[in-house]
């Protein structure tokens, strides 16, 4: 089976990645059939042959889930677009507060649309 997926190179604790071709049976770092391009995780610096790679998708090839994940979300020139906001998860604790805020911010809104139809409701009495 031919998958898709990353060569590893780099040095101790600053790896760099190889997005490459390979046969399934194959070690990592063995001979690839085609190299697709490069991924660095610590500066989030992508380059990816995307056209190549879903050509080899509709062949048949496999690609990892970090591949999988990398193909999504790259743009055309193969650049990866980075969205912290998207991809950090939140623990439970960060999530319970984040909705509190949001339903704090929802209920001061709805207070402050209460207040100016006050408003207006005694504007248009005094006239």
């Amino acid at each position: 089976m031919v998958k898709i997926r990353l060569k590893r190179l780099g040095y101790k604790k600053n790896p760099t990645y190889r997005i490459v071709v390979i046969d399934g049976r194959c070690k990592r770092e063995g001979a690839p059939i085609e190299e697709l391009g490069h991924y660095n995780p610590k500066t989030k610096e992508m380059k990816l042959n995307l056209a190549s790679a879903q050509e080899w998708v509709k062949k048949g090839a496999q690609p990892t889930a970090t591949v999988t994940y990398l193909m999504k979300n790259c743009d055309e020139e193969g650049k990866l677009i980075y969205n912290k906001k998207e991809t950090v998860k939140l623990s439970k604790k960060a999530q319970a507060k984040l909705e509190a805020q949001k339903e704090a911010e929802a209920a001061a809104a709805a207070e402050a649309a209460a207040a100016d139809e006050a408003q207006v409701e005694a504007s248009e009495a005094n006239e």
